[in-house]
């Protein structure tokens, strides 16, 4: 596949010394002018020749050459060494000759450092160039089965789906139970325990996980089974005592507190008599 000009673009500002030389050269077509390069110790040895010395102008040849090498910006190449030559057949060791003897070699030679373009510039710049197509990757995986292709987005979206539903089935669970799960804030972590969600009456709570606990209790012949059971009568009568003495509640609220730690601590003592059973 022949090389665009976008191609032969985006290499020049990857570095790649052949994308520069055709640059210059398509740049110097109507002068008479070639141009040849090779990376010498960090710098970039320019040769340019033309068939005389007229059609070779320094000042001239310089500034075109800068402009064109800095509206390029190449990536690694700031420092130029240009070396201006009348044409010679001796094309492939044009370096060694010309650091042999460059007083009888060259016309001229001038160095140059680049101006560095700004950095949003170049972002902007590299982020508009089109996308380098690579067949041999694209080819390899346009034959990959599409299930392959979106095996990953299905797992990610897979993954975030059963954590939103774990999370949604652990508020379920700690309003149920009545459960306090000691969440605290980061900036305050003596902050005291959050206070019921907005429209939950404590009241109403702690009675609703009485209830329950009531009918659970009916049921209830493991240790295990028990322990549960004085958690939730514990939460239960945390609840009443959230209960503000402005409420016209607030004497039943203290009753049932010490009514459901006599509760809390019935169940503890049963789960101990059948943990003691269990452990003979």
């Amino acid at each position: 596949m022949t090389p665009t000009i976008d191609d032969i673009d985006f290499q020049a500002r990857q570095g790649s010394v052949a994308a520069i030389i055709q640059i210059l050269n398509e740049h110097f077509a109507n002068h008479s002018i070639r141009t040849r390069a090779i990376q010498d110790n960090g710098i970039l040895q320019l040769l340019v020749e033309a068939p005389t010395a007229d059609a070779l102008p320094r000042e001239g040849v310089v500034e075109q050459v800068r402009a064109v090498l800095e509206s390029i910006s190449p990536r690694g190449i700031s420092r130029v060494n240009i070396n201006g030559r009348i044409v010679q057949e001796q094309q492939l060791l044009w370096l060694d000759e010309i650091k042999r003897d460059p007083e009888h070699s060259l016309l001229w030679s001038e160095p140059i450092t680049l101006k560095r373009p700004n950095v949003v510039a170049r972002l902007w710049r590299d982020a508009r160039a089109p996308r380098q197509r690579n067949p041999f990757l694209d080819d390899v995986y346009d034959k990959k089965p599409a299930s392959n292709r979106s095996a990953f987005w299905r797992g990610l979206i897979g993954g975030a789906s059963l954590a939103l539903l774990l999370l949604l089935v652990g508020w379920a669970t700690k309003d149920w139970l009545g459960l306090d799960l000691g969440v605290r804030s980061q900036a305050d972590p003596v902050a005291p325990d959050p206070a019921p969600p907005a429209g939950q009456d404590p009241f109403v709570l702690a009675v609703r996980i009485a209830q329950q606990s009531v009918e659970d209790g009916r049921e209830a012949t493991t240790a295990a089974a028990w322990l549960d059971l004085a958690v939730r009568w514990q939460r239960a009568s945390d609840l009443m005592a959230e209960v503000p003495p402005e409420d016209e509640r607030y004497a039943i609220a203290q009753d049932r507190v010490q009514a459901y730690a006599i509760n809390k601590t019935m169940a503890l003592q049963e789960a101990e008599r059948i943990q003691a059973q269990t452990d003979n």
